[in-house]
């Protein structure tokens, strides 16, 4: 009777705990990384009799969690992904709104401005219509102020994501080294904490949801999680933290560093996966292009209206005034280099755009070792030539020869040997245009140099209006001016085929490359492509034309009262489609830039291809991720219907064991009645 009830007695024991166990199971239904546990019983060695080994009952060896570690690397892999691309799509798609829209794009301004443009040059003396050319310029201006305001406004929120971001890895990462320590003394006893189990395999899919985890367990079930290139951000139960700094190259550009202890260490480059990998790839491939690119285009507007309007006559007479106000400032000039905080020294370089259409979209480094500079170009990580000429004054040349459109003036005090900097020449572009023309009637829409066919010619000889290539070594209207003054006459020679010019003056006959002509004399009956080079140096061009006779005259002299010439105005509006933007100084002289609303037109297609492909990763990685948490819960999640059938499977046993009991003491209770 005894091994009868010492059998029963393992029967209700162990199906007590299997009850237990399962009601566990239906109890965690709902908590995040639960994974369902079941009871591993054997039987209990058994008795040998003369009749044979007769059994002794069971025994419970071990509550055991269903669980795959295959599974569970999948499922953090694919949270690490899933949320890598949400995290990226939901800042790119803010840009692709505010650089798209109707409302919020650079474009429908732009197009204002020249359309006013286009409407006042058809009637260059009329005064609204001018106004009109100074009230869309300031729209435009202050559009694209706006555009920076915003690209601002999401740095300034991507830095304080990244902070709040790295706040939860290091919380997860303490959770994990305790639980780390937690699981290490439960081990001891020889069972597994499945629990604690549990909670470090949710804490750790919880953390690969913010940042790439690399996990590493040892033999003795502690894990080990490592970040970035390998940096131990948990080791057994200590663990070490991130913190988000002002960027060294750039205050305003934060970065991440890894410290242990007292000793920090810069990663901002080594870390993929999770929200701070989406957040900083987006800043990478996204947002750094088109602070660049937009800066860019307002540079390269501001410089060339300006440069137009410089070329021409107001309806005083004068010389054109810019439109927009002058990019190159001190003030603007200092703020396009950036000091790395580590710096000995206290320079102050200033960085002047020279020439903003041929501006690239990257950032570059610039290093002094005490004795030579050397500087590399960002984007592609290209080594420059730095061309220290005059000395003070730093020009960058890439591998092709080209220069790269802006000079770095490095004045005093001096940098010291190690000092770095970070140069920005068109981050800042889209916030510094302004308008500054605040008189309409300055606005240069005449052309500076007109001419005439003489009144008293007998052929048919025809000259058309003079467009100015470029001024002279002075650079100045009142050089041209005095070149021009009194007007120049050209004198046919029929037997030379030939112009007779003023002394100063020379001409030479063009082919259409631009290339000088051959043969170089006048052909009559065709257009001829004349380039005049006056006394100053200034370049003018025109097309003479028709059949001249001997003697007859033709003059180019200054335009001092076009009110009425549109002809600047014209060139202004041309501007519109012209290529100035991007252009290879190498190959200037080739149509290889784009225009101002294609060069737009580019940047919302690089963010509006961007902005599709970053919708269908996160679709795709989104189902990834399903797919990897059905796969784990398939094995590890709770049944409610399974979890139900095994209460009555295990009350049912429990029953039978109790009955078991019940059979030995009605056993035990005849036998003791037998010796009463």
């Amino acid at each position: 009777m005894a091994d009868l009830l010492s059998i029963g007695l393992s029967g209700l024991s162990a199906n007590k705990t299997s009850l237990s166990v399962t009601g566990h199971n239906i109890t965690n239904i709902n908590t995040p990384g639960f994974s369902r546990q079941g009871t591993v019983q054997e039987t209990r060695p058994p008795q040998f009799s003369g009749a044979g080994y007769i059994g002794q009952g069971t025994s419970l060896t071990d509550v055991r969690r269903f669980y795959s570690e295959f599974l569970t690397t999948q499922l953090r892999a694919s949270t690490s992904l899933a949320n890598e691309a949400a995290a990226y799509q939901s800042q790119i798609d803010q840009l692709d709104s505010l650089l798209a829209g109707t409302t919020t794009g650079i474009s429908p301004s732009l197009k204002s401005f020249f359309a006013a443009l286009q409407t006042a040059s058809e009637d260059p003396a009329n005064m609204p219509a001018r106004q009109l050319v100074l009230a869309e310029a300031d729209g435009l201006a202050r559009r694209f102020n706006t555009v920076y305001d915003r690209l601002d406004q999401q740095n300034v929120s991507l830095n304080k994501q990244m902070s709040a971001v790295t706040d939860q890895i290091n919380r997860l990462a303490g959770s994990i080294a305790s639980l780390n320590d937690a699981i290490g003394r439960a081990a001891s006893g020889g069972q597994q904490p499945n629990d604690l189990l549990d909670a470090r395999d949710e804490a750790v899919r919880q953390l690969s949801a913010y940042i790439g985890v690399t996990v590493v367990t040892q033999d003795d079930g502690i894990q080990n999680i490592f970040i970035g290139s390998g940096q131990p951000l948990v080791l057994g139960g200590n663990a070490n933290r991130l913190e988000v700094v002002p960027g060294a190259n750039d205050p305003n550009r934060a970065e991440v560093q890894f410290v242990v202890g007292n000793s920090r260490q810069s990663i901002t480059a080594q870390l993929q996966g999770g929200e701070m990998g989406g957040l900083l790839r987006y800043r990478e491939d996204v947002l750094d292009t088109t602070y660049n690119s937009v800066g860019r285009l307002a540079l390269a507007i501001a410089d060339q209206i300006n440069q137009q309007l410089g070329q021409g006559l107001d309806l005083k007479g004068e010389v054109g005034t810019a439109l927009f106000k002058d990019f190159n400032e001190p003030g603007q000039a200092a703020l396009r280099v950036l000091g790395n905080a580590d710096n000995l020294g206290n320079s102050r370089p200033l960085l002047n755009i020279t020439n903003s259409s041929i501006l690239t979209t990257s950032d570059y480094r610039l290093e002094f070792d005490g004795t030579n500079y050397t500087a590399r170009r960002l984007s592609d990580n290209e080594p420059m030539t730095v061309q220290n000429n005059p000395p003070g004054t730093l020009t960058l040349i890439d591998s092709k020869g080209r220069d790269q459109g802006f000079q770095i003036v490095m004045g005093t005090p001096p940098p010291m040997a190690g000092d770095t900097f970070q140069l920005q020449p068109t981050r800042r572009g889209a916030t510094e245009i302004a308008k500054s023309l605040d008189q309409a009637d300055q606005l240069a829409f005449a052309a500076p140099v007109r001419s005439e066919s003489g009144q008293q010619n007998k052929g048919t000889g025809r000259i058309t209006q003079p467009d100015l290539m470029a001024f002279g070594a002075g650079s100045n209207m009142a050089a041209l001016k005095a070149a021009l003054t009194p007007a120049l006459s050209l004198t046919y020679d029929a037997a030379t085929g030939n112009f007779t010019l003023p002394a100063g003056a020379t001409m030479t006959r063009l082919d259409s490359s631009g290339a000088p002509a051959v043969p170089p004399e006048f052909q009559p009956g065709q257009d001829n492509l004349y380039e005049m080079t006056l006394a100053d140096g200034s370049r003018v061009r025109f097309t003479l034309n028709g059949r001249p006779e001997d003697g007859d005259q033709f003059s180019v002299g200054f335009n001092q009262n076009g009110v009425s010439d549109n002809r600047n105005g014209l060139k202004l509006v041309n501007l519109q489609q012209k290529a100035t933007v991007g252009l290879d100084a190498s190959v200037s002289h080739i149509a290889t830039g784009t225009n101002f609303s294609d060069g737009y037109g580019e940047l919302i297609e690089y963010v509006g291809t961007r902005t599709a492909q970053a919708r269908l990763d996160t679709d795709a990685t989104t189902t990834i991720l399903k797919q990897a948490q059905d796969s784990r819960d398939s094995l590890s999640g709770v049944n409610l219907d399974e979890e139900a059938a095994n209460l009555i499977k295990f009350e049912q046993y429990y029953n039978a064991s109790a009955q078991i009991i019940q059979v030995a003491r009605s056993l035990f209770d005849t036998l003791i009645s037998t010796f009463r």
